[in-house]
């Protein structure tokens, strides 16, 4: 059985033990002054006694009573009680005494600790279990009290120290999180971003300008991807990719792809071919039937006047040229992982590049972001209307340009919500 009991300066209620086990604590009417209220930042704080001896009890309001401070008091009379309560409400504190009709020592610490693990924990002991107070702040709890030695103003202080000592400690424990959560972003990162594996001497060299950008308040990384490769026979080879979601299973398969993809080029599979491997280690890898990837891969031989060019289910890409930019979208398949196993080949297009030409790859985090009211999005062919707007520009400024353009325009919109991946490339072939 237990009883719930509203502690204020100027009354206290109590309910009858006979009309209820455990209670929710009710709100008293007090006037208090303003130090009082800053005491606990302007909010009565919650306090859950958890103890079956009456006398006890009735110490702990009195307590409560003489400080003068506006605290709401719930009962509970046993760990049980107290577990149910814990399930509606969180306290800011816990009293918890010992010895309990359902738990003894330890044990009920440890329970409440588990289903409460934002509270301060203060045990109650007796006059000779100071050692057991001890032994509970070593497993948990933010400090204890002897019963019987207690004047109210040193209780209340016990009780706000408490509840500091928390909050510091879940401060800790939330920025120790921080600081591991961003450890292991910079590595899936690293993965995600790879340095290009580009030829030394080679005559048809490649420029590379890559971008990547996490969304908005976006605290895990995201899926996308990209990679270049130059292999023996002087083909460059690169492709930029997207899997659906964020977090860091996603992340993670971004990095697997981006790996599987670059061991597949080299190991010379090209084509269609490349896109059913790569779509194999998706099945295998993924974390849910759900997940897909979209992707643009193309391949420029050593000289050639055009680059091959597959698509699935990604959005087109740019091309530059000393007459201008153009959009892209060639024929393509559905994003792997749409369609297991489908019957027909993803197509391999033909797109020819002018002498000191380029082609810019993104994911789609840089054309879906809000501009407007109701669904009013960037899309691909406002991104080309920016585009040739910079058409003059050299690859960094261009590419830092379109990016800051799309954030600018989407800034009052809720920004680019999802990450952005941009790799642009330019060949130098001597004549």
């Amino acid at each position: 059985m237990g009883s719930t009991i509203g502690v204020g300066p100027q009354r206290r209620t109590a309910v009858p033990a006979q009309q209820q086990s455990a209670m929710p604590p009710q709100e008293i009417a007090v006037t208090e002054t303003d130090e009082s209220l800053a005491l606990w930042n302007g909010v009565p704080p919650y306090i859950l006694l958890i103890e079956d001896d009456e006398g006890d009890a009735v110490l702990v309001e009195e307590l409560v009573e003489d400080s003068g401070i506006d605290v709401r008091l719930g009962r509970a009379r046993s760990l049980a009680d107290a577990l149910s309560l814990l399930g509606e409400e969180s306290p800011q504190c816990v009293l918890l005494d010992l010895h309990l009709p359902d738990a003894q020592g330890l044990d009920g610490l440890t329970r409440v600790l588990g289903s409460c693990a934002e509270a301060a924990v203060v045990v109650l002991t007796g006059l000779s279990e100071e050692r057991a107070g001890l032994a509970a702040v070593a497993a948990g709890a933010q400090d204890y009290l002897v019963k019987g030695r207690l004047e109210a103003d040193v209780f209340i202080r016990a009780i706000r120290y408490a509840i500091q000592r928390k909050h510091t400690e879940l401060a800790a424990v939330a920025l120790q999180a921080g600081i591991l959560r961003a450890e292991e972003n910079a590595r899936l990162e690293r993965g995600l971003l790879p340095t290009p594996l580009l030829l030394d001497g080679a005559a048809d060299t490649v420029r590379v300008c890559a971008r990547y950008q996490p969304g908005r308040s976006q605290t895990l990384l995201g899926g996308d991807f990209y990679d270049v490769v130059q292999t023996p026979d002087g083909a460059t080879h690169a492709v930029v990719g997207d899997v659906s979601g964020h977090g860091p299973s996603e992340a993670a398969l971004g990095v697997c792809l981006r790996v599987a993809w670059r061991a597949f080029v080299m190991a010379g599979a090209r084509g269609a071919e490349l896109l059913r491997l790569l779509e194999q280690i998706l099945l295998a890898e993924r974390s849910g039937a759900e997940i897909f990837t979209t992707l643009t891969a193309l391949t420029r031989p050593a000289g050639a006047a055009s680059v091959s060019v597959q698509r699935a289910g990604h959005p087109g890409f740019l091309v530059r040229s000393p007459g201008g930019v153009d959009l892209r979208l060639v024929p393509g398949g559905p994003a792997l992982g749409i369609m297991p196993g489908w019957g027909p080949d993803w197509p391999v297009t033909e797109v020819p590049l002018v002498p000191g030409g380029a082609v810019m790859l993104f994911t789609d985090g840089l054309i879906e972001g809000r501009i407007g009211p109701g669904p009013a999005r960037l899309d691909e062919e406002g991104l080309l209307e920016i585009a040739r707007k910079q058409a003059d520009l050299p690859a960094e400024p261009f590419v830092d340009l379109l990016i800051q353009t799309a954030q600018d325009l989407a800034a009052d919109w809720g920004g680019l919500a999802d990450d952005v991946a941009v790799l642009h490339l330019e060949w130098n072939t001597p004549t």
